[in-house]
């Protein structure tokens, strides 16, 4: 690197042990959802709505949604230490185009109470699946149990807002909270996929079968600290 103004030549490593003496360290950016300007409006009126939300309006909300977990998870949290050995087999992660396979799984939570993991079995989410596998086997039963304070979140996915799914939820009267579009972070539940993936991956060997990847989400989400999963909820307030 040639620094005219000083008419020396400075090399990268000496730039780089000058920024870690100043306290800066080159680390892979935090990924986002891109927000445009008119898509933030939404999400930070939303805050400041349920500003003022204590823990009893939100203990009435049963907080939704779906992920999937891959055989072969793209963990960039894996490092390792090495020497000169960078080619060697044991340093070496392979990348598989469909990373074995994934399944797609839905639980719901709310303060002092989880639902169980539901797990899809074969194909992609629809409407039609999301009606007649989530919300009138586990979430008509748990709102019926809240009425008439129940609020269901769930996102604005496509399958979610389908007419199959309003018509039903309005039969039912069961109440839907209104959520903000590409606002994942608002949601609490996100902090349980994160658990349920570290704790999955975790063990070695990990899950080498969907069946072993299925039986080990199960009994992670049977092990998670009731204490841990109500205060997800409890964060809403502000």
């Amino acid at each position: 690197m040639d620094t005219v103004s000083i008419g020396k030549a400075i090399s990268a490593a000496t730039v780089c042990r000058r920024l870690h003496m100043s306290g800066l360290y080159a680390r892979v950016p935090r990924v986002c959802v891109p927000l445009s300007v008119q898509s933030r409006g939404p999400g930070l009126q939303w805050c400041r709505e349920h500003a003022n939300w204590n823990v009893s309006d939100w203990c009435n909300v049963m907080f939704t949604d779906e992920s999937r977990f891959a055989l072969e998870p793209d963990d960039k949290r894996i490092r390792i230490w090495r020497e000169r050995t960078r080619n060697q087999s044991q340093n070496i992660t392979e990348y598989l185009s469909f990373r074995g396979g994934n399944i797609m799984v839905w639980p719901g939570i709310s303060l002092g109470y989880r639902t169980d993991l539901h797990i899809f079995k074969r194909g992609s989410l629809t409407a039609v699946r999301y009606r007649y596998e989530v919300l009138e086997p586990i979430v008509r039963l748990y709102a019926a149990a809240i009425v008439p304070t129940f609020i269901l979140m769930d996102d604005n996915a496509r399958p979610h807002r389908a007419d199959i799914v309003d018509d039903y939820l309005e039969s039912e009267g069961i109440a839907r909270m209104a959520w903000p579009a590409y606002s994942p972070d608002l949601n609490p539940i996100e902090n349980l996929w994160d658990a349920l993936g570290r704790a999955v991956s975790s063990p070695f060997p990990p899950p080498a079968t969907l069946i072993e990847l299925e039986t080990a989400l199960q009994e992670e989400r049977r092990l998670l600290n009731s204490a841990v999963v109500d205060h997800l909820t409890e964060s809403m307030v502000t």
